[in-house]
């Protein structure tokens, strides 16, 4: 599992090493780091090194003393390097120093390059790029290696208000800060050099491929269906039944040893899935080990009466879409729970606001901060869809999970998910755990749906398996 820690953490951890280490020497370690990156890119693009023309983008302070320093470590492999300074009369003296004795120069305006490197801003930094650093950007033709991270992106939020780098590849030193994951997209690949830094605990991790093969619940000798693990979906209308074809497809699909369904659309779910035991009520659906709740099954009375049926079983619940603005609309429904069973909320943007704006939580731009407040008022787990995906424990702990694509912005794929997370749950899976392992899953089966055009949420489902076979291996 990858970590992030914030900006300000870092920081300290910085000071810590800094104080015992002789002048200089964190940053030459970090611009080596750069240099190398920038070589690999280089032999990539071009087939080769000597020769070749890097751009220096430098700002004032360490970032901008990080690019120079790595600018004069590539004129030792023959690269030509020019320097276009942003703050002259604050550049990082001893960087501009190195190179200029290794050879490199300073230019006035932009020059031909193979790469640019972005060294404008650093970890201090707030808001966009100023007019002349985007200027300058915006006539850039060559790809972009990142300094920390792309100037004009927030580094501790990932948000972009304005003009932003958008960098082929990024290089970040000690630890990893919560833009490489809220912004991956913006950040390219990520290459991590090590300062030797101690670090407490991070504020999020990111499960990798590894991590979710490792949880993934798969049947032994010794399974059968129930230890597999049962789950409960209510959900959809006999007018609507889409949302419960897909939620329920999606729970047959990820593994789960039984489904159940319970509802008013149990015609159209056993006519698609008719290994799926369906019944017309929650009270006659029998004994699950997870419930999922919500999608497409309206926010009247009805609904609300079967979501505190839901509830009051004591089993763990996953609710989602309709199932969330019913507790938003009738936060009494939360008596119904046992305090300690799980409850595992799938909101987006808008649904997040209707239940975290009433206790005067707001969803800024720290998504994780706000995910992470939520959760810890309700005393429930919270997976925060978007680009990319918080899922925040009401102990603390969070994950994210980034952006590999944008195929699964399409109606339906919120129903797709929670089916996975409910058949996680009922495998036992600890609800923070599950809703990071589902959303890989869920990224990685748009990712196979879409297979490059855009797709639809049924074809969505039909890729569950493919995903975890994927993942599994």
């Amino acid at each position: 599992m990858r970590s992030a820690w914030s900006t300000h953490r870092i920081r300290e951890a910085e000071e810590r090493v800094l104080a015992v280490t002789p002048d200089g020497a964190l940053m030459r370690r970090a611009a080596w780091g750069i240099a190398r990156q920038a070589l690999a890119m280089l032999r990539e693009r071009t087939g080769g090194v000597a020769g070749r023309r890097v751009l220096l983008l430098v700002g004032a302070g360490n970032n901008g003393g990080d690019a120079l320093w790595a600018g004069a470590f590539l004129r030792k492999r023959a690269v030509a390097v020019d320097a276009l300074l942003l703050a002259p009369e604050r550049a990082h003296a001893e960087g501009l120093a190195a190179l200029r004795s290794a050879g490199g120069r300073v230019v006035q305006a932009p020059t031909r390059a193979d790469l640019a490197v972005d060294g404008i801003v650093g970890l201090s930094a707030r808001g966009p790029l100023r007019p002349a650093a985007a200027e300058v950007v915006a006539r850039l033709d060559a790809p972009v290696l990142a300094v920390d991270l792309p100037s004009g992106v927030d580094p501790d939020t990932g948000a972009v208000d304005g003009p932003a780098v958008t960098a082929a590849a990024t290089v970040t030193f000690g630890g990893c800060k919560p833009v490489h994951f809220l912004a991956a997209e913006r950040c390219g690949a990520l290459t991590l050099v090590d300062l030797g830094l101690d670090l407490p605990d991070p504020d999020f991790g990111v499960l990798d491929r590894a991590d979710v093969a490792a949880a993934w619940p798969l049947p032994g000798a010794d399974d059968d269906k129930y230890t597999q693990g049962v789950v409960g979906i209510t959900a959809g209308s006999s007018t609507y039944p889409g949302a419960a074809v897909l939620a329920t497809g999606s729970a047959v699909r990820a593994t789960s040893g039984m489904v159940r369904y319970a509802g008013s659309a149990a015609e159209e779910v056993n006519r698609r899935y008719p290994e799926v035991v369906v019944t017309g009520s929650v009270g006659d659906a029998g004994r699950v080990q997870a419930w999922v709740a919500g999608p497409g099954m309206g926010t009247g009375h009805p609904a609300r009466d079967v979501l505190r049926a839901v509830l009051e079983q004591g089993v763990p619940v996953c609710v989602d879409a309709d199932g969330i603005t019913l507790l938003a609309k009738h936060p009494e429904l939360w008596d119904a729970r046992d305090p300690g069973v799980p409850v595992l909320l799938t909101p987006h943007d808008r649904e997040f606001a209707r239940v975290a704006e009433p206790r005067g939580i707001e969803l800024g731009a720290d998504r994780v901060a706000a995910a992470k407040a939520l959760a810890a008022e309700l005393g429930a787990t919270v997976l925060l869809k978007g680009h990319a995906t918080v899922v925040a424990g009401p102990d603390g702990r969070a994950l994210v999970n980034p952006a590999r694509s944008h195929w699964l912005a399409t109606a339906g794929s919120g129903d797709v998910l929670s089916g996975v997370v409910g058949a996680l749950l009922a495998a036992g899976l600890d609800p923070v755990l599950a809703g990071g392992a589902a959303a890989f899953v869920h990224v990685r089966a748009g990712e196979l749906a879409a297979a490059g055009a855009p797709t639809s949420a049924s074809k969505v489902v039909d890729a569950v398996p493919d995903a975890i076979r994927d993942v599994v291996g």
